[in-house]
């Protein structure tokens, strides 16, 4: 793809309220070269408000060519759904980003690769078992993925990094800020070993808490399968969790005793169906199930387990989208309204704005049509 393409992808991504579910809708219509040079009129007839026409006209380069210039550095790479380098699986998955921003080595993206999530307030125990894990799966030639994120996820990667293997992080941020801060050695050293730093946001966007549950559905879609290590019942690990469900993908989680908090997200998964992992041969007895569809069609759905996990509610979430109107609402306040928590509350505007029912702007998120 040359750059003039890349910079329309660019432009119609970073269009406000132009979310993957009307990206698609979009590229259904026309290529994004052709409606980014499209007129006013025309735009509007494929349904564009004018407050995005005039970004695309006219705020949209600024954007644009920082992500360019960010792509001139060394081992730094935008790809999009219609370059090789775009992983199939992920691609499968509803919702999955137009476009990832990657440093390191984008070939890394489509290795067989098994995610490992787990609590940032893991007990010793429980960080030995993800690092133990990650690197014998990386010793059978699997990727380890994760969000390098404190605990869990941070010796994670180190696992993967010690047994010489290769090892992902998705972040929920840009790619020119490592967060945690402390994890900056642990991002060179992903980097360094052809791993992959990887993101759907402007390589500029700063930590947001809404950015990560949005991050964890990546974490899953790139996976064949979710192990949960060391999770509480409302965590963002079940929230990663609850995401390889809807995908297909295989939830695995580590039991724990039944006296401790943190572990009663890992008993509860494997309480619904998720395969309860005691060494890593149990991962790898269910892999080779697993690579069969990774190359062929999107896979089933295990409605058994995901309905379990799901809110009680039907999707869209009728309580919380009552709660949604024309004037931005924060999330903590529609938290207060429902009586939901707010980790629940915000897996349930992702999942809503994903939908096309909802979209984030400053202060909260508003309602909106399907688009």
């Amino acid at each position: 793809m040359n750059s003039q393409e890349l910079a329309a992808w660019l432009a119609l991504y970073f269009t406000p309220r132009i979310g993957p579910k009307t990206f698609t809708r979009l590229l259904a219509i026309d290529t994004p070269s052709n409606i980014v040079g499209s007129s006013k009129q025309q735009l509007q007839a494929i349904g564009l408000s004018d407050k995005q026409i005039h970004y695309l006209h006219n705020t949209a380069i600024r954007e644009v060519e920082q992500c360019l210039q960010w792509q001139q550095e060394s081992n730094q790479h935008i790809i999009c759904q219609a370059d090789s380098h775009y992983p199939d699986l992920l691609k499968q998955a509803e919702g999955a980003p137009p476009l990832l921003f990657v440093s390191g080595s984008p070939n890394c993206l489509s290795i067989p690769q098994v995610a490992i999530v787990g609590s940032r307030n893991a007990s010793i125990d429980g960080l030995n078992s993800a690092r133990s894990f990650a690197r014998s799966l990386v010793e059978h030639e699997l990727a380890v993925t994760s969000g390098l994120a404190l605990g869990v996820d941070g010796y994670a990667h180190d696992g993967a990094l010690q047994g010489n293997g290769t090892t992902l992080a998705v972040l929920g941020c840009g790619l020119n800020t490592i967060y945690p801060a402390r994890h900056r050695e642990l991002a060179e050293r992903i980097i360094d070993s052809d791993g992959a730093l990887v993101s759907e946001f402007h390589p500029l966007a700063k930590p947001k808490a809404d950015h990560f549950p949005r991050r964890n559905r990546i974490i899953s879609g790139l996976s064949l399968g979710v192990l949960v290590i060391e999770a509480a019942e409302q965590s963002g690990s079940l929230i990663t969790a609850r995401y390889a469900i809807e995908q297909g993908r295989e939830v695995f989680a580590l039991p724990g005793s039944i006296h401790q908090s943190s572990a009663r997200g890992c008993n509860l998964l494997i309480k619904q169906g998720a395969c309860l992992v005691l060494t890593v041969q149990d991962i790898l007895d269910e892999i080779e199930t697993l690579l069969a569809w990774s190359d062929c069609n999107k896979p089933p759905i295990q409605p058994e387990l995901f309905d379990i996990i799901d809110s009680k509610e039907e999707l869209p979430f009728a309580l919380l989208l009552a709660n949604v109107g024309s004037k931005a609402t924060p999330v903590d306040i529609l938290a207060n309204r429902t009586n939901i928590p707010v980790q629940e509350v915000m897996m349930q505007l992702l999942e809503l704005e994903l939908l096309g029912h909802v979209v984030a702007v400053s202060g909260g998120y508003i309602r909106k049509g399907r688009g």
